[in-house]
């Protein structure tokens, strides 16, 4: 089968693709075929040696973290051959942009039945990450006042959308070319990040998607007891979350996304209720992987990119 492989740290000329055998599967895991898989930055941070730490560096490196495609072969008895299905990876060794994937039970969720596999390819890793940080950290309620800075990329559009199935009053922190974006995604107010006067709002989460903001920049939007959320670890913000959490009304907090069956099978029922859509950047064929990357990196994505493998 056709994998794409890292071949040392670096640009994007450390992309490959390669010829490898077909992965068998273990007990509890589906073989899948691979249909669409999309990129995300985690996979380029990974490329750029960012996360050795938890990746290691021996190489060559699989790719990818999302995948839509059809079951070939499962030890999982809910899922059978030819089922439509999607999912996401998890730890930090990728391996979604190949003709097969093997995954675990964790891993995998029933397709949703009003998108395309394309579509569907797009959503778990990023859909996942707002829901977390959202609902798991953020404990959102009816009626509370998140702050998505960073609106217009692929956690960020999932975000806008799941805090407001929640009945949260959303306002986006984006480039005025986005406002558009993100008031048909249900946003209330959309507001020019780089407008630093802009809020004397309170928020009860204050969703740092982007990653180029503090707990201290915005300690003060927060209301008594907001919650600051990243998606980027700092030494700053993992002490803060340790240490400084359980002596303060505020909280601060990093999301490291984590899939788990449950939350991949809410996911398919708000996109089957039409309360949660798929926003495409763009899509590339396989062999072009290298543009695909290159498209994240430029940091302009409006929603997600997008692979077509089979």
């Amino acid at each position: 089968m056709k994998k794409a492989i890292i071949k040392g740290f670096g640009k994007t000329d450390q992309l490959d693709i390669v010829d490898l055998s077909i992965p068998s599967i273990k007990e509890q895991e589906v073989l899948v075929r691979v249909v669409a898989a999309s990129v995300n930055p985690k996979d380029t941070f990974i490329r750029k040696g960012r996360y050795k730490a938890l990746t290691g560096s021996r190489f060559p490196m699989g790719v990818g973290f999302d995948y839509s495609g059809i079951v070939e072969q499962s030890n999982i008895s809910a899922f059978q051959k030819g089922d439509a299905v999607f999912g996401m990876v998890n730890g930090w060794a990728g391996k979604t942009f190949a003709e097969f994937v093997a995954v675990g039970k964790n891993e995998i969720s029933h397709a949703p039945k009003n998108i395309e596999l394309t579509d569907a390819a797009s959503i778990p890793l990023v859909a996942q990450t707002a829901l977390q940080a959202l609902r798991d950290i953020g404990k959102i309620k009816e009626g509370f006042h998140v702050c998505i800075n960073g609106a217009s990329g692929g956690v960020g559009t999932m975000a806008i959308q799941i805090a407001k199935s929640f009945g949260a009053i959303v306002t986006t922190l984006t480039s005025p070319a986005n406002f558009d974006l993100c008031k048909s995604l249900g946003a209330d107010f959309s507001l020019d990040y780089a407008d630093k006067t802009v809020t004397k709002t309170q928020y009860d989460i204050y969703f740092d998607v982007f990653g180029n903001q503090s707990f201290q920049s915005v300690k003060n939007l927060l209301s008594k007891k907001g919650v600051y959320i990243s998606t980027v670890p700092s030494k700053r913000l993992l002490w803060r979350q340790f240490f400084i959490n359980p002596f303060s009304n505020q909280k601060a907090a990093l999301v490291i996304v984590q899939s788990k069956y449950h939350q991949l099978e809410w996911i398919k029922k708000l996109i089957e209720l039409d309360k949660l859509k798929p926003i495409i950047d763009s899509i590339y064929p396989f062999t072009d992987i290298v543009n695909a990357q290159s498209r994240v990196e430029s940091k302009r994505t409006k929603g997600k990119v997008v692979v077509t493998i089979n």
